[in-house]
């Protein structure tokens, strides 16, 4: 079984509501990882831990070259932990931000990589439902990897979603997109 011990922390590099994201390094494989965690009494502070239970719950299930990839997960006293593939290209967000224009090839391999992933995501009957640069990670070859769960659903064959849910900005351009596709 994997514990905290098992990881090398070498730095942090970001930090949320609940917690902080640092690289790791497995000490016995020396394979780099960010390891996510979150302080539980925030979490239920902030009635998130069902949230955060269903979202390794739906990564635990995934294996995708265009998600984010759950590797390990453990909890101690205080923190929840989720060790994942490690990214370092940064978000779209961050790239959209420094470059004005991407060249054709390039915005061409962002959507089919994001269409596959999206298409494999509702092969396992899962929506994200929060998708947006800031939830687009690049790897070192510039390929996109989904992350973020945290909000995402699984429905049953032939449930429908009946909830929004979301970052509110991108909502509403995500709607206008989806019904100019299907009408």
């Amino acid at each position: 079984m994997v514990n905290f011990d098992h990881f090398l922390i070498l730095r942090a590099i970001g930090k949320g509501s609940f917690g902080k994201v640092c690289i790791v390094q497995k000490r016995d494989s020396k394979k780099m990882y960010a390891m996510k965690y979150m302080n539980k009494a925030m979490c239920v502070k902030n009635e998130a831990v069902k949230n955060v239970m269903k979202e390794v719950e739906i990564l635990t299930a995934l294996d995708h070259p265009f998600l984010v990839n759950l590797w390990f997960t453990f909890q101690d006293e205080e923190d929840m932990f989720m060790v994942v593939d490690l990214l370092l290209g940064g978000d779209l967000r961050y790239h959209i931000q420094q470059e004005s224009q991407f060249d054709e090839d390039r915005v061409k391999l962002y959507i089919a990589e994001i269409a596959l992933a999206l298409d494999y995501l509702q092969s396992k009957h899962i929506i994200h439902r929060d998708i947006k640069p800031d939830n687009i990670l690049l790897d070192e070859e510039g390929h996109v990897h989904i992350t973020d769960f945290n909000i995402a659903t699984v429905l049953n064959d032939g449930q429908l979603a009946t909830s929004m849910s979301g970052t509110k900005p991108y909502m509403g351009t995500y709607t206008t997109i989806m019904l100019s596709l299907f009408s």
